[in-house]
């Protein structure tokens, strides 16, 4: 994965520090403003970006960014928001520090005077972060954090989810490996919101499916040592071992979870597979079914060639789920403001309740829906399994097997516990 981040002047001479450079310095934010400019001399529209650039989750935490420099490269080169150009300001909250997370968005919020509020990688800090946003009033969009009470039991008027819920994620892929591959699963679950919540659906699923959770160990973030926990899950006989984690943790899981020989006596399954954890493996360790909240190989599909072939003009390689989200999620704000015409959070807000986002933003081929007094993004997602590599080159390591329209399986908002309150 190249994760470089560029530190040279764009083509209009406006200067770039490093992410790099910026998650080494306390307290210091790196102000990006990338593509052409309509409006110049205009005070820009910020959009301050809390996200980890650091830990467990830095390698999907940068692809994010990487699609949200791309996003505000093309507003600006179409004249801005609302005529004024677009800058992101970026802070690393890092991989699990709520605290780090919750001051930074206070420094974002109260002293750069942001427009927008964007993160979290990871669920606990977007739910830590969305309680500022909605106490201070700020618009904020949830680029990949999962959890389902964001948009559910904590759901708030000013607050987007861009990722499936982790509800959605298991409901895709629960059923079909319930079918194929046995009634016993145990669990490994990493110990924060977005491992709770998946675990939480899976056993949702089994009891409706008939099937039986034989174990499962909450295991802490950043974990590299998993043996432990590995014998553990064979000595339960499982049918099916279920892997939670994610980023560097997902990564590592897989690794030994393939030198212990666990592939071959037992099926390996989980819920959302990053492209980063299967580029970071070796070719042996590319196993399982799984769910992809985006894939880069979508042929005939409008507009996606585009965004391949102007993310790999940027890093080199194709993009992400996570790339995709960071790019969706800031066009998503611009397109509430321009339909809005305002920077007024509850103008913007009402303005994104129920759009439908436009083919070259949305990019799949289902219809992707800010659905209505929740505000989670209902569109598609990919179920499917690992490969060492595809047909289609080096970064074709997952195959999928079915295409999903996330409206048949979400849960409904009264399920989802979303009770939105709106500013009076």
């Amino acid at each position: 994965m190249n994760d470089k981040v560029d530190d040279k002047s764009n083509s209009k001479g406006i200067s770039r520090r490093t992410i790099l450079k910026m998650a080494a310095t306390t307290g210091a934010a790196a102000m990006i403003s990338p593509g052409i400019v309509r409006a110049a001399g205009e005070q820009p529209v910020k959009f301050g970006v809390n996200n980890p650039v650091t830990g467990t989750y830095a390698i999907t935490g940068r692809n994010e960014l990487h699609g949200m420099e791309l996003a505000i490269e093309e507003i600006n080169a179409r004249g801005g928001i609302l005529g004024r150009p677009a800058t992101l300001i970026v802070e690393d909250s890092t991989s699990g520090d709520a605290g780090v997370a919750v001051q930074k968005a206070h420094k974002l919020i109260d002293r750069d005077k942001v427009d927008f509020l964007i993160g979290n990688v990871n669920s606990g800090l977007t739910e830590a972060i969305s309680q500022v946003a909605f106490a201070k009033g700020v618009f904020m969009m949830d680029p990949g954090g999962h959890a389902d009470p964001i948009t559910g039991t904590e759901c708030h008027w000013n607050v987007f989810q861009t990722c499936p819920s982790t509800t959605l994620l298991v409901n895709a892929i629960a059923p079909d490996l319930i079918k194929r591959f046995g009634k016993k699963f145990y669990f490994l679950v990493p110990d924060y919101a977005f491992g709770h919540g998946l675990l939480d659906a899976y056993n949702v699923n089994l009891k409706k499916y008939g099937a039986t959770n034989v174990g499962a160990d909450l295991i802490p973030l950043g974990t590299s040592d998993y043996s432990s926990y590995l014998i553990k899950a064979q000595s339960a006989s499982p049918d099916v071992i279920v892997i939670l984690q994610n980023g560097d943790d997902q990564t590592n899981v897989l690794k030994q979870a393939v030198q212990f020989g666990l592939d071959k006596r037992f099926h390996i399954a989980g819920a959302n597979i990053e492209l980063e954890t299967l580029e970071a493996l070796p070719p042996d360790a590319r196993i399982g079914n799984w769910v992809i909240e985006w894939y880069w190989n979508q042929p005939g599909v409008p507009h996606v060639k585009e965004f391949v072939d102007a993310i790999k003009k940027k890093t080199g390689r194709v993009p992400t789920a996570r790339t995709w989200f960071g790019h969706t999620a800031i066009h998503a704000c611009a397109l509430a403001a321009n339909k809005a015409k305002s920077l007024d959070a509850v103008k913007m807000a009402r303005a994104l309740d129920g759009l439908v986002l436009p083919p070259e933003v949305s990019l799949q081929p289902k219809q992707a829906i800010y659905r209505a007094n929740q505000h989670l993004l209902i569109g598609t997602l990919w179920a499917g399994h690992a490969q060492p590599q595809g047909s289609d080159g080096a970064d074709d390591l997952f195959h999928i097997d079915s295409i999903i329209d996330s409206k048949t399986i979400a849960p409904t908002i009264e399920e989802a516990g979303c009770k939105m309150t709106w500013p009076t």
